[in-house]
């Protein structure tokens, strides 16, 4: 646990800087936390819409709007919210309102370093998973746990080519760059519209292709 202060108040962060718990968030921790999330020169109007949008939509379902909601309750394209929060949906937007992709507030028990782990069992191979089912070790993935993966969420087709390249493209740059990409640079990359991504992974991009690949967000 790690403890982040601005303007005189402490809040409990993790090891990655978010809020440990989404019920201390206030407008004075995102403030604070905007230069962090390269924003250096203060909140907008335009970023305060989307914070409290999510700020809204957490308290009414307890759970991180996925990004697909975010930008079509808020009119905003791809390119529209890369510019407002460069880092990206969850790490910036999301980080900023005090929340994650974890859903509910479970978040208030969440330390990376000391999560809880289950094994699941494939045919004959065990593949080590977090609480929320995210693989532990990105090398221990293969092509059968992103199929397991992809039935487990209900994918409404099997993963097709479009799939595959998403798939792949993560793992090769997460493997170049030891840290994912964000939607903004693996749309822009495959030639997919934000609508396009939606198609291919209803759940998500963190929830959906970034779990299904085998990686989750540092």
């Amino acid at each position: 646990m790690a403890v982040f202060e601005h303007a005189g108040k402490r809040y409990k962060v993790d090891s990655h800087g978010f809020l440990l718990d989404p019920r201390d968030w206030d407008e004075n921790f995102a403030i604070g936390m905007a230069p962090g999330v390269r924003i250096p020169d203060g909140l907008t109007e335009d970023h305060w819409r989307v914070i409290r949008f999510l700020r809204n939509e957490f308290d009414r379902m307890n759970s991180c709007p996925l990004v697909y909601v975010a930008c079509k309750k808020n009119e905003l394209g791809l390119g529209d919210l890369e510019r407002l929060f460069p880092t990206g949906y969850l790490r910036g937007a999301c980080k900023l309102a005090g929340i994650t992709y974890r859903e509910g507030l479970f978040q208030h028990y969440w330390l990376e370093e000391n999560l809880k782990q289950h094994e699941y069992a494939y045919n004959k191979k065990t593949y080590n998973v977090d609480h929320q089912g995210f693989l532990v070790d990105m090398d221990d993935w293969d092509e059968r746990f992103a199929l397991l993966k992809a039935y487990e969420l209900k994918m409404p087709e099997y993963l097709t080519e479009a799939h595959w390249r998403v798939i792949y493209y993560l793992r090769k740059r997460c493997h170049e760059g030891l840290c994912v990409p964000t939607i903004y640079e693996t749309c822009a990359d495959n030639g997919l519209s934000i609508e396009r991504f939606q198609q291919l992974f209803p759940d998500g991009y963190h929830r959906g292709a970034v779990k299904i690949a085998g990686l989750h967000v540092r």
